[in-house]
């Protein structure tokens, strides 16, 4: 990875500039990364290539609202948990059973390869690109626009990720700091002579700066509960949303998800973080038909986690107890966005 960074320095300069917007090349703790940022609004994220083309930073005015155990990208690798905005594909969250279903055949997960984190309870976690280093740059720029990142990884290049996710595809990340926003683009190229199941997603945890969490609340814009089982995995079975708008978070802790998200006009789920007059939004379009939200105990982020579908969708829609799962046809493209932006910091 870092030869093809060094590779595209050549025809790219290290600082792409246009007024207000740049996007900048340059290292931290020896890693490669790129900086993008917004000079009128005070924005900057960080984003490294190749441990999952993971974005680790995002500062308002010089405040960091996404969560960062890892105190830079040289610890990333160690601690991706709860931090930034890891990628989770070909899946998101848990897939159960050792494996997933898909057109009528179940393909078994092989824990020995490296790719796949397997618990003894065939539990699958988090897909196969958390950290991967297989992201390629392609275009890094700035405009009097916006200032952008854009990085492919042709997942059908590697045997081992294969033979976890037997679907030839291809992903293709953009992120786009335009007027303050952060868009997280995500396309996806099915290679493969089978429709594949879409059960990815993002875990983005954010962190208001000057507030302490149990001081702060959250809004959910969902009319559906997933019900889940002891193992976190969901069951099938729905509830009505039961939680009050907004809801407090002090003493309080989630892991749950939410489908039939509540939208605007313009195809757009809201989620926030808000306390002391700060506020973190996150904005789900509209093929990420799922959330999961992740409030962990003595901690001070709150994680809005957009999905394809609800977690361990393609099981569920083998057995008939989900009707929502998207695919994607043979030679088909998926692309869709969420949006990441604050106020009061």
């Amino acid at each position: 990875m870092t030869r093809q960074l060094s590779l595209l320095a050549l025809t790219l300069p290290l600082l792409a500039t246009a007024q207000n917007y740049t996007a900048q090349k340059t290292t931290d703790q020896g890693l490669d990364i790129v900086r993008l940022t917004d000079a009128a609004h005070g924005v900057e994220v960080s984003i490294v290539p190749s441990i999952g083309n993971h974005a680790y930073a995002m500062k308002i005015h010089g405040k960091n609202i996404l969560n960062a155990p890892a105190a830079d990208a040289g610890q990333l690798k160690q601690r991706p948990g709860a931090s930034g905005i890891p990628f989770l594909a070909p899946w998101a969250n848990r897939m159960a059973d050792g494996g997933f279903w898909a057109n009528g055949k179940k393909y078994i997960f092989n824990g020995t390869l490296g790719s796949v984190r397997l618990q003894p309870n065939g539990i699958a976690l988090h897909g196969e690109l958390t950290t991967s280093p297989l992201w390629e740059v392609t275009s890094v720029g700035a405009d009097k626009k916006s200032a952008h990142l854009t990085s492919r990884l042709e997942f059908w290049k590697y045997p081992d990720l294969m033979a976890n996710w037997p679907f030839a595809q291809e992903y293709e990340m953009t992120y786009i700091l335009a007027d303050g926003v952060l868009e997280v683009q995500t396309t996806i190229v099915n290679k493969s002579a089978a429709p594949m199941p879409l059960a990815l997603g993002y875990h983005p945890c954010y962190k208001l700066p000057d507030v302490p969490r149990d001081e702060a609340v959250a809004h959910i814009p969902a009319k559906t509960a997933v019900i889940a089982d002891e193992r976190l995995v969901a069951t099938g079975e729905m509830k009505p949303m039961d939680l009050p708008d907004p809801t407090p978070l002090k003493d309080r802790t989630l892991d749950n998800g939410y489908t039939d998200l509540i939208r605007g006009a313009d195809g757009k789920a809201l989620f926030y973080l808000a306390g002391r007059g700060e506020r973190i939004e996150s904005l789900y379009g509209p093929k990420w038909q799922a959330s999961v939200v992740y409030v962990p105990a003595n901690q001070q982020t709150a994680c809005f986690e957009p999905m394809a579908g609800i977690t361990n969708s393609p099981n569920l829609a083998h057995d008939g107890k989900y009707s929502q799962l998207q695919t994607l046809a043979p030679g088909a493209t998926w692309k869709e966005s969420f949006w990441v932006r604050a106020s009061g910091i």
